[in-house]
């Protein structure tokens, strides 16, 4: 393995207040509580931010950025905490070593952060621990954005299983095919697409999709 990892010099990502607002809003309309959606411990866990960061992110606040070295340290002892072996145990130096095709000597060096990991390092790590690619590197912004964005996808599920439920007590075809298709929540991602040009395409599709529906019940 070779060379140092100075990750890919990329700015922390932009997209977190969005992401933050999106949350939100969707915590509103199913009138789930703040509190659960941006839980400081939770957030942590999944994205590997260390909590005071995420709240001070989630606030909008400046938190700081450790270098590269150091937030790998971090993130893997967030992991060798919070990711145990189905006994409950942490996962020993030699168990890392063996799961990520390295020296016990190597592991140790890393994990005590008196080596530089390189992307091999990274990567065969993260597999190990069956976390997401990024997860020992990305920027904070960007790892809490991501760990929000299967926030946003399981509350979107909950949102579509509750138009569903009502539309099953409802008889009404329009009712129901908007449901079986998904037609809410194409629309809901549809407001989120990048372009003018993306947003047109899918109109363009619902229209076609209901006036289909209108052809057949007349």
């Amino acid at each position: 393995m070779t060379g140092g990892f100075d990750g890919p010099g990329a700015k922390p990502t932009a997209a977190l207040p969005a992401v933050v607002a999106r949350v939100a809003a969707l915590a509103d309309r199913l009138g789930v509580a703040r509190d659960e959606v941006f839980d400081v411990g939770v957030l942590s866990a999944a994205s590997g931010v260390p909590e005071p960061v995420v709240g001070a992110l989630l606030s909008g606040r400046p938190a700081g950025e450790p270098d590269v070295q150091a937030r790998f340290v971090q993130r893997l002892d967030l992991l060798r905490r919070t990711r145990l072996k189905p006994n409950g145990r942490r996962y020993t130096q030699q168990e890392i070593a063996d799961g990520a095709g390295m020296s016990r000597q190597q592991a140790g060096a890393l994990i005590n952060g008196d080596r530089r990991p390189t992307m091999e390092h990274c990567d065969a790590i993260q597999r190990f621990f069956r976390v997401h690619a990024g997860f020992l590197t990305a920027e904070d912004p960007e790892a809490l954005a991501n760990a929000l964005r299967h926030t946003e996808q399981e509350l979107l599920q909950r949102l579509a299983d509750r138009e569903r439920a009502a539309a099953d007590a409802v008889d009404d075809p329009l009712e129901r095919l908007l449901q079986d298709h998904g037609v809410r929540g194409i629309a809901w991602r549809a407001a989120r697409l990048p372009t003018d040009q993306h947003r047109d395409k899918v109109a363009e599709w619902l229209d076609m999709l209901l006036e289909s529906v209108t052809r057949s019940e007349s």
